[in-house]
């Protein structure tokens, strides 16, 4: 490996390296630094250059290597990034050792991983996975979850504390994936590794656009069918307009079955709760909205606090009736449960950036996203493998 090193970033250059000002830069000699690779340590010496006007300096030889302003070879990098997205740093500092007899420290683990993540975010953005050729049935659906922050990340935002103060930030979590059949029993099945991911501490505006570009990467534009499941939830709903506004919207049954819950706990006595409970959940599986509400009617109470709550229960199911057609949903072999995206929250989100003692930057947090995503939905090769070819 010295050997090889040795006739990298020395010599007489063929041509000569011009400075970003147009000045011609001047080599001063060579300096070495220790380059971690995978087969262990290695120096490597290498020509500086400077710019005699503005002093820019220069190493040819670790742009040509791709170790500029690093001492981890690509290949490190790269496992770095993998482990530091999968466990905590600590743990990827231990398994980089006993695996590989690679010695870096968490910091420079962490340090790595975020800026791959960067380097990702950027390369997804711009090279978008091309499209198949058609597409039977595209689900696209997003949710939110909490991650937990460091106080200074929390400053002035308001949360769900007794004290209204907030432990976490929103992550918002998209998944993508397709159906071509049903099962014999006459369900759908979701396709076997369709599922892909995208992730984000941002604004439901950039995030919009962060899951329209990747449902357009999986065939937006060629499915016979597109299918939005969401929570329902105002900015959910805005998105929706703005992207998929061609698309069956289906509000996920689960989350629908939770607000039912509440408003019977708001209108019914607990004697005859149960069976009511048991009536009305029929009705909402039906997708009969309207008989549901009618019958919430007669038991809404007079006044208070708990009539005005069962008010904006019934608006909530008011307004997305026709996204509850749970019935005729089933009956075209569509998914009505969210169930793929609550399970990729836990993946993306839970696995890596809930757990106890943890408390991230939102610029940490949102860069080791675009590292897990991007392994979750099997493009991380794709990336290091355009990193090469540039």
């Amino acid at each position: 490996m010295e050997t090889v090193l040795a006739h990298i970033g020395n010599g007489r250059r063929q041509q000569p390296l011009r400075c970003h000002c147009g000045t011609l830069m001047e080599s001063v000699g060579k300096r070495e630094k220790t380059l971690t690779t995978l087969l262990g340590s290695v120096p490597y010496s290498r020509s500086l250059f400077i710019c005699p006007d503005c002093g820019a300096s220069s190493f040819p030889g670790d742009h040509q290597l791709d170790v500029e302003h690093t001492g981890f070879s690509p290949g490190v990098r790269r496992r770095m990034a993998r482990s530091g997205s999968r466990g905590s740093f600590a743990e990827a500092e231990e398994d980089l050792w006993f695996d590989s007899r690679i010695h870096a420290d968490r910091r420079d683990i962490e340090r790595i991983a975020e800026a791959i993540g960067r380097q990702i975010e950027c390369w997804q953005a711009h090279q978008p996975p091309d499209p198949p050729a058609s597409v039977s049935t595209l689900y696209v659906s997003f949710d939110g979850t909490a991650a937990p922050m460091r106080r200074g990340e929390l400053k002035g935002r308001k949360g769900k504390q007794p004290d209204g103060s907030s432990k976490g930030r929103e992550v918002k979590v998209g998944c993508v994936f397709t159906q071509t059949r049903l099962n014999e029993d006459g369900f759908p099945v979701r396709d076997e590794d369709s599922t892909t991911y995208v992730a984000g501490i941002e604004s439901s505006t950039f995030f919009g656009d962060r899951i329209y570009r990747e449902a357009l990467g999986r065939g937006l534009e060629q499915a016979q069918r597109v299918v939005v499941l969401t929570d329902g939830a105002a900015y959910n709903k805005t998105i929706v307009q703005m992207h998929f506004s061609m698309a069956q919207h289906i509000i996920d049954l689960y989350h629908a079955r939770e607000h039912l819950h509440l408003l019977a706990d708001l209108t019914l006595a607990s004697a005859v709760r149960p069976a009511l409970r048991d009536r009305w959940s029929d009705l909402l599986d039906q997708g009969n909205i309207a008989a549901l509400l009618a019958q919430v009617h007669d038991h809404l109470p007079r006044s208070g606090k708990h009539r005005r709550e069962a008010l904006k229960e019934m608006r909530y199911f008011q307004k997305n009736a026709p996204f509850m057609r749970y019935a005729d949903f089933r009956r075209q072999g569509l998914f009505i449960g969210s169930g793929v995206i609550e399970a990729g929250c836990r993946t993306v989100v839970g696995r890596r950036l809930k757990q106890p003692g943890m408390f991230w930057s939102v610029r940490g947090a949102h860069a080791i996203l675009q590292v897990r995503c991007c392994l979750l939905s099997r493009r991380f090769d794709d990336f290091w493998d355009s990193r090469t070819a540039a």
